[in-house]
């Protein structure tokens, strides 16, 4: 029998690959194909990583990245894009200069500047992401660490992130979510900010138990994006983004994949009908 199944929308992750599988381009294109959205990628950076940490990177050259833009939106459909580590303002310039000529659409820009484990992936001024892509990014993902550099100010409490999320939203993006993870660790909830077409929202979801959260902000932009491609509007796309980042962690917590901090379970709840 001759059966016909729907075209997928398509996402474009603009990030570095990580070698251990649990962030960046990795956690990106697992997190599209968990939402049934085919993913394409943009490579701007090879790290050597693992659980425990970064141990050697390298970016990838200006000319090869822009090789890999044209190959990819010249070809395909793309719906929606996440931007990930782009390592310094070369290839930040890069990516905004596609993202004024109107080729990116639905752009989530994680400004990714250090990793769980305190490593550095930028090296440039933290103020150029908001120069450069605040203006163009539908929503900007920061967490406090991220939030922090980006202000150039402390952030320690919830209405703190609130103050934060609305000055970040003075540069230009439609959206702002200042996550919260990194607060009040030894609390029930972790509660992120969203600020969105001039309005504050709390989001609130139950705190997992886990060490194994490497990669959470990657999985969580990449899930915002898959729900835009999708066609999800913007508040409901990050919401349900939350709450799959929370069931991505709870599904992984008894996970010992490796000796330090593992990566989320990105293909909860599916299972494949060739198993």
């Amino acid at each position: 029998m001759n059966r016909t199944h729907p075209q997928p929308p398509i996402a474009l992750t603009i990030a570095g690959s990580d070698s251990g599988g649990g962030a960046g381009i990795q956690a990106d294109l697992h997190t599209f194909a968990a939402h049934g959205v085919h993913g394409t990628s943009v490579l701007t950076g090879i790290t050597a990583q693992n659980t425990r940490g970064v141990t050697a990177a390298e970016p990838v050259s200006v000319e090869l990245v822009r090789a890999q833009l044209e190959a990819v939106l010249g070809d395909f459909p793309v719906a929606a894009v996440k931007s990930g580590m782009l390592g310094g303002p070369e290839l930040l310039a890069l990516v905004a200069e596609y993202g004024q000529a109107d080729r990116l659409p639905n752009l989530v820009v994680d400004p990714v500047m250090v990793t769980t484990t305190g490593d550095s992936l930028w090296a440039g001024d933290p103020a150029a992401y908001l120069s450069g892509l605040g203006p163009l990014a539908t929503v900007l993902t920061p967490n406090l660490i991220e939030a922090r550099q980006l202000l150039g100010r402390e952030i320690g409490s919830l209405g703190e992130m609130r103050e934060a999320a609305r000055a970040l939203a003075t540069y230009g993006p439609r959206a702002v979510l200042v996550k919260g993870g990194h607060l009040d660790r030894d609390g029930d909830a972790a509660t992120d900010v969203l600020w969105c077409d001039g309005q504050m929202l709390d989001l609130a979801a139950p705190r997992i138990d886990t060490r194994n959260d490497h990669g959470t902000g990657c999985t969580l932009a990449s899930a915002i994006a898959a729900r835009l491609a999708l066609g999800h509007p913007l508040p409901q796309a990050v919401a349900g983004a939350k709450v799959y980042v929370t069931e991505a962690l709870k599904a992984a917590a008894d996970w010992r994949l490796g000796t330090g901090r593992g990566p989320l379970h990105h293909h909860h709840g599916r299972k494949s009908a060739a198993l």
